[in-house]
């Protein structure tokens, strides 16, 4: 029996500029976007390893990306599983052409909170 392979709904929390302070810094809303068939993996030993010697953050998941999403993956706060988790370095992408499966992006992410927890 073949079984095709599916991912989860992950939340994408999504910050965008809705004006400025006094001090005419950016004042931002947030808004929570369901993306849709997100594989979850662990990540590989020399991942996490770069990861803390680069940035001193550990990887916890690694997150593929469908084909066709076109969210914004950097430094941004994703929930799944119960807990709160934030994007770490940038998006690596292939050529959707090129890659036989629905995933093209992949994000590694940090543990960030729980989600019953009210500070990060």
């Amino acid at each position: 029996m073949i079984t095709a392979i599916k991912g989860i709904p992950v939340e994408l929390v999504v910050r965008e500029q809705t004006g400025v302070d006094a001090l005419k810094r950016p004042i931002y809303a947030e808004r929570i976007e369901v993306v849709e068939n997100v594989l979850v993996g662990a990540p590989s030993s020399d991942d996490v390893t770069a990861a803390l010697n680069l940035s001193g953050k550990r990887i916890a998941y690694t997150l593929a990306i469908p084909k066709g999403d076109e969210h914004v993956w950097t430094d941004t706060e994703v929930r799944f599983w119960g807990g709160r988790y934030r994007t770490v370095g940038e998006p690596t992408q292939g050529i959707d052409a090129l890659i036989p499966l629905s995933w093209n992006k992949k994000v590694q992410v940090e543990r960030y909170a729980d989600e019953d927890s009210s500070e990060p």
